[in-house]
């Protein structure tokens, strides 16, 4: 096993470097001193500003990319049989997850982890932004962008280091941090989980690996949450939503089309509002989260409440790619029922009197199959729907399961697999005053800026 104090010259090699948890690892790795390299699929801008940082970057996957490494470190995303994975253990190199290896790169920080069904990426840019704010400079890796810094990886020169936990493959419990959120607790990763039990084992699992002088915030708004925190035991555990008993008591919340407003009040007593730029009901939970980290540690409400109003959002959460002639254009990684929800929940009001415009692509095919019914639900929520086919992820199709099932078991869903034909269509049936929102955790994202091109020939013809 390797320390942190011994990474600098030390050569890592990352396995999947392009992607948003790989690229801020190796960002921060960077900065200790380590020679970095890695390799991707394809090349990237990710690429492009990694290399212009003293990364060796490559765009394919070869064996001999990881020879003379000290460390290699993969993805997720990458499978055994992968020919630089394959290679390293060959030659016996160390090999790490990217959850080993961001345990590492925290391992000398007072580290806070922010884990949950819902919600991770949010609340992680909310408490970096909310400690910013407060003058300690944390180290963070999270994985989303934070709009105001346009990073999502960073090595503060505080003691804080703020990590998004996410639980997807259960590798949430090699962090072993000092504190922890969970904002809810809910079956997802059904490629993984089996059941909603194993969900609710592999939290529990994670919150016993908090530091025995550590502590857990917890949503006691969220069920799966509120029984997580009642049987954590022999940490501090601080609970926080609308339930008065809560610790954070959150009340008179007001929500608006760009903004939501709440009362926050700590053991009782009332230190301010909650004043947000960002709209939906479920960010008012976010920030609370984040805020009942802060006044544990002890920072100053009014600072931590500063950094909450300032907060911009996150890339691929209800992110505006433009406007033309009136018509919104919203990009969101929304891929659970629960997430179109509330996202959707929160659009309606931002849409006003215009209408709401979806294009949505399922991700995994397991996940499709287990919520066929749940996501149809939540779109209904949508004047429109333009379902297209489902990202795969790797998976291999399942008979029966297709974008094509859902849209013919809704009122106001259409199936169209094709992603220009997608594009035609709304941009033949928007109007000004409606909001279009490409929804999704696959390649769905890449469509906002070609409808925004779209939308300004069509009214430039016009």
């Amino acid at each position: 096993m390797f320390s942190l104090s011994e990474l600098p010259q030390k050569k890592l090699h990352f396995i999947g470097i392009g992607g948003a948890g790989m690229s801020g690892l190796a960002r921060i790795a960077l900065t200790h001193g380590a020679h970095v390299s890695g390799s991707d699929e394809k090349d990237s801008s990710v690429l492009a500003a990694l290399s212009a940082l003293g990364a060796t970057v490559y765009s394919s996957h070869k064996s001999a990319h990881v020879e003379g490494a000290d460390l290699v470190i993969y993805s997720n995303a990458i499978s055994q049989s992968n020919s630089e994975r394959a290679h390293a253990a060959e030659l016996g190199i160390p090999i790490y997850t990217r959850a080993q290896a961001l345990a590492l790169l925290m391992s000398k920080s007072i580290s806070i982890a922010v884990a949950g069904t819902h919600g991770k990426t949010t609340t992680s840019s909310m408490l970096t932004v909310a400690l910013q704010a407060c003058g300690v400079d944390p180290s963070f890796a999270i994985g989303g962008t934070i709009s105001a810094s346009g990073s999502n990886a960073h090595r503060g020169t505080g003691e804080y280091f703020v990590a998004e936990a996410d639980e997807s493959d259960g590798s949430f419990t090699e962090y072993k941090p000092f504190g922890a959120i969970v904002t809810n607790v809910e079956h997802d990763h059904v490629d993984y989980f089996a059941t909603p039990a194993d969900v609710t084992a592999a939290f529990d699992d994670f919150a016993a690996t908090i530091s025995s002088d550590g502590f857990l915030v917890y949503c006691a708004d969220d069920p799966g949450s509120l029984s997580l925190g009642s049987r954590v035991k022999n940490i501090t555990s601080i609970s926080y939503g609308e339930n008065s008993e809560s610790d954070l008591h959150i009340d008179q919340v007001e929500l608006a089309a760009k903004s939501s407003r709440a009362r926050a009040l700590w053991n009782g007593k009332s230190i301010g509002h909650l004043e947000l730029n960002v709209p939906g009901r479920h960010n008012i939970d976010n920030a609370a989260a984040a805020l009942a980290v802060g006044l544990h540690l002890g920072l100053p409400a009014g600072g931590l409440l500063a950094g909450l109003a300032s907060f911009a959002g996150t890339g691929r959460r209800f992110e505006l790619k433009g406007t033309v002639h009136g018509i919104r254009v919203i990009d969101d990684y929304g891929h659970h029922p629960t997430e179109i929800r509330v996202t959707l929940d929160a659009a309606r009001r931002y849409a006003g009197d215009g209408r709401l415009l979806v294009i949505f692509q399922p991700h995994r095919y397991s996940r499709t199959q287990a919520f066929m019914a749940e996501f149809a639900s939540s779109l209904s929520l949508a004047d429109t729907v333009i379902l297209l086919e489902i990202y795969a992820a790797s998976e291999k199709p399942i008979s029966g399961v297709s974008s094509e099932v859902i849209a013919q078991s809704m009122h106001n869903g259409t199936y169209i697999p094709n992603f220009a034909e997608a594009t035609d269509a709304i941009i033949e049936m928007v109007k000004p005053g409606d909001v279009i929102i490409t929804l999704g955790a696959g390649d769905v994202s890449a469509l906002g800026l070609i409808i925004i091109d779209g939308l300004t020939k069509r009214f430039a013809n016009n």
